[in-house]
Parts: C-alpha cells; structure tokens; sequence
C-alpha cells in the first residue's frame, strides 16, 4: 500500500473491482472499498479497507450508509459500476450537502429522463419513446417507418430497444420485425425505444473538475458489442473541438461539477452529431485500462482526483496527458464470442496469435459445449487486447477478428 497523504480526500469505492482497488491502493488518497459482503473474506486477507454493503435495490438505508461512512471522515463516493450510480448520488449528497446530487444521478441511471433532460438542454437526439409492453414496440416500429415513407415490401428501417438502467449494450435489441418483438422477455419492459442513426458511432471519456473537462479521450468503435480502440483514428479525431463542445454543452445540461462521464454519439453523413446517452461511471470493454495503455495514466487514479473535492488545479494539470500528443500508440479490444454453436476448447487463431499487434487475452476454456443464442448485445465470453502505432492497421484487425474462431 502507498504512503497516503492526510491532506487530500478520502474516497468510498463503490462496487467491486480488483483493478480500481489496486489503482486506489497505488495512489496517495485514503480509501475504503463499499462492496457485497461476499467480498469481505479477500479484503480481510489482503488489508484492504472495507464495507460490507448489499446494493441489490436503493432503499431507506442508503441514508444510513451515507452516515456511516461520514462518521468515518470519507469525502466522497466513487461509483464504479453503473449499479451504484443512484448509490453515490445519495450518498455524495449526504457527505457534500449537495441535495440535487441524487437527482441527477437518477437522470443518469433512467435512459427516458436523460434523453428528456437532454432535449431540454438543446441537444440533438434522435426519436424516442417509453415501451411499457410489446404493443407499444410494435406501434413505434410502424410508425417510425410509415414516418420514413416504407411501403408494404420494403424492408424496415431498424429500431433500437434499450433497458432503462442497464448499462452499455446490456439489454439492448435492435428490433426489425413482429418476431423480434416476440422474442422480448417481459421482465426487460418497460424500456426506452430509440430510432435507428445511421453513421460513426463512438464514445467519449471526461474526467471533470469544477465544471470543467481536464482530460477528454475519444473511444471509435469498430463494431458496437464487439470491439473498441483509443485514441481514434485521424479522421474521428479531427471532429474533436465540434465533440468538447458537445461535452461542454452535455456538462452544462446535467450541471456537472466533478467526476466522470462516458457518453456516446453519432456522426452521421452530413457531419451532425446525435447525442446517444450518457454514464457517470467508467465504461464497460476495459476502456480505462485501454487508455493506460495508450497514455500511460491509470484512469481509476484519474477518477480519485476528479471526484476528491481536495484535489488542486496544480494536481489535475500534472495528472492527466496531453491528448492525441501524448498518445505512445493506439491500443483496442475485442470481445470474443463463439461462431460455432458446439465448442470443446479455446484455441488463438494463428494469424491473431502471430500478429505484432496482438498483446494477450483473457479467455478461458468453454465451461459447457453447447453455445447459447446470442439474443442482444454484451455477452461476450472475455477479451484479446492489442496495442500498434497504426489506427488504421488496428481497426482492420479488429474488424478481421469477427471472421475468426476462437473457439473450436
């Protein structure tokens, strides 16, 4: 464990995992990890700081972790999974007396309210409605593409179905036909349906600090579900000062003072950008742990001084990178999932294995043969990792590997 300083904050982690705690352990803030009892044996044995806490649903008692907590002199709380958002809003609302804390972290955990929230604020977004049933699917999916001038034969324009409080690509469908309206759970309604954008999707992480962006960092999927890479390549890249002004404007919206955001866009043909929704907590694909490799900063320490309330513009400044400048090359990702719908082992393809490209994996042998039907998207089985000086060559890569069999 690193020496810590008194002087600065001392931070809640809010959710389990091991690479914010390590980042956190390495780092010179006071911390205390808040996290499922099941996970109190590990921190006992490695003298990690802990809380036990169940945060399966909000209830009256987060007010009293928010208590317990202050009583131990924690500045304020960091969610790490998009679970314990509506967590820290109450809880940062307690140890900061900022009430509408909580408010806002419910505009950012309900997709509905921030698209809403959104739309006030002058943002461009694209056709939504609430779907509390498979009849209100069906009826958006008609009317979208009867909007769209679709006669009875053409094929229709997709729409999107999304979970409200699910984060990333969990609980998201793209929707084309009666069938797969059919194939809908009840358990998923109600959600958010969303016209299809077509052009560039991509993400942004902001580390922000008194209202304003400290470090911005461009995420270009290559295909959504299945692979991400940072920095973007120059053609993104070169819409960045038309992108921080759309963070600036989504900061100013939801009255962001401190912390982190992970929002996604649209770039469609005619160059106009569409918001798509927003997180306050990091994404999913391993995107910190990309960006370290690219630049060279740990994005959970970057999280510690954007949310410490003690932290000094003199920290921020030597903290974080220069952008694009700073960059050592362009690291990305890809989620591997089965082709085959009987697998027995896992094994490398030998063009990924051989490529100068490609760095490790975190995959492991298939627990069961047969392959589940992949009905949405985030379920990958785990991740290949690869780092280049190329963006280009790392996006074909990328791309390449949807044609690949890891598993055999």
């Amino acid at each position: 464990m690193t020496e810590k300083n008194p002087d600065k904050g001392y931070v809640a982690i809010l959710g389990w995992s091991l690479n914010a705690i390590n980042a956190v352990d390495q780092f010179d803030r006071r911390y205390v990890v808040v996290a499922p009892p099941w996970a109190q044996d590990y921190c006992v044995q490695n003298d990690i700081p802990f809380v036990p806490w169940d945060f399966d649903r909000l209830n009256e008692r987060s007010y009293e972790l928010a208590q317990q907590l202050k009583e131990m002199g924690v500045d304020v709380a960091i969610p790490i999974f998009e679970e314990t958002v509506e967590w820290a809003g109450a809880i940062n609302a307690v140890l900061l007396d900022q009430p509408r804390l909580l408010g806002q972290a419910m505009l950012f955990r309900d997709k509905s309210l921030m698209k809403r929230r959104a739309q006030l604020g002058g943002i461009r977004v694209g056709v939504f409605e609430e779907a509390h049933d498979r009849g209100d699917v069906i009826r958006f999916l008609k009317r979208v593409n009867q909007t769209l001038l679709k006669l009875d034969g053409d094929v229709n324009d997709p729409i999107h179905f999304k979970a409200f409080d699910k984060s990333g690509t969990a609980g998201h469908r793209v929707i084309r036909t009666p069938e797969d309206v059919d194939n809908i759970p009840d358990d998923e309604f109600p959600a958010l349906l969303e016209s299809h954008l077509d052009g560039w999707e991509f993400a942004v992480e902001a580390w922000i600090k008194n209202g304003k962006i400290q470090f911005l960092n461009i995420s270009e999927y290559v295909t959504l579900g299945y692979s991400v890479f940072v920095p973007a390549t120059p053609e993104l890249e070169q819409h960045r000062a038309r992108i921080t002004e759309q963070i600036e404007k989504l900061i100013e919206t939801f009255e962001i003072d401190f912390g982190f955001i992970h929002p996604e866009y649209f770039l469609t043909s005619d160059n106009t950008l569409y918001f798509g929704e927003v997180a306050y907590r990091p994404p999913g694909f391993n995107a910190l742990e990309l960006i370290e490799r690219a630049y060279g900063f740990n994005g959970y320490q970057g999280l510690v001084v954007a949310f410490d309330p003690k932290t000094t513009q003199e920290e921020l400044d030597a903290f974080f990178p220069t952008p694009i400048k700073d960059a050592k090359g362009h690291a990305g990702c890809f989620g591997v999932y089965p082709r085959r719908r009987v697998v027995s082992r896992l094994e490398i393809p030998e063009e990924t294995a051989n490529h100068p490209y490609f760095e490790f994996h975190e995959l492991a042998d298939p627990r069961e043969q047969k392959v589940a039907k992949r009905s949405a998207f985030g379920t990958h089985w785990g991740l290949a990792y690869f780092f280049g000086e190329d963006a280009h060559q790392l996006r074909d890569l990328l791309k390449r590997q949807e044609e690949l069999d890891y598993y055999i």
